[in-house]
């Protein structure tokens, strides 16, 4: 009788600790596509992004016409030189792979430039959420741009405006 008293109390305990939690829901995509520098930063990326895969394309359509140039010439050359065009070939494949992924790749300079144009607005985002978190006392908040499967949320949790209205956004 003694333990089903405490399991009992201890079942009420827990169920006001989990009513006593406040959350809320935030869409930072929707926060972000809100902000003009944030437009701002996407569009230097894109630019950006277009002039780096020019370049590549450009070496590609180079490579092209030299494996092109060495297919048709090929039944002519000596072996000597059959060799020489394979490594320069071989070598300006390799070149414009690295290139790609000297841009492109993971930790390459798209990413460095999308850390140095974007993260900052997006620390600044953070820094807004988590004022309005403290200020309200939130025990937390969900994010449901970034993965976060809300099956139901009540549109009033949503503080995504909120805190546009605190970065000074309308």
């Amino acid at each position: 009788m003694k333990k089903l008293l405490i399991l009992g109390v201890a079942f009420l305990l827990s169920a006001v600790a989990v009513q006593a939690q406040r959350y809320a829901i935030v869409d930072t995509r929707y926060i972000l596509d809100k902000l003009p520098e944030y437009k701002e930063a996407q569009e230097a990326l894109n630019k950006t992004s277009e002039i780096w895969q020019a370049e590549i394309d450009s070496k590609q359509q180079a490579l092209n016409k030299l494996y092109k140039d060495y297919e048709a010439e090929k039944v002519m050359l000596s072996p000597e030189l059959l060799k020489k065009r394979e490594d320069e070939i071989f070598n300006r494949e390799k070149e414009v792979r690295e290139l790609q992924r000297q841009r492109f790749g993971f930790e390459g300079d798209l990413f460095k430039k999308r850390q140095e144009l974007v993260k900052p607005i997006q620390d600044k985002v953070y820094a807004a959420i988590q004022k309005i978190a403290v200020a309200r006392m939130y025990d937390f908040i969900l994010d449901r741009s970034e993965g976060i499967t809300v099956i139901f949320a009540d549109p009033k949790l949503d503080k995504s405006e909120d805190v546009l209205r605190e970065l000074g956004v309308k």
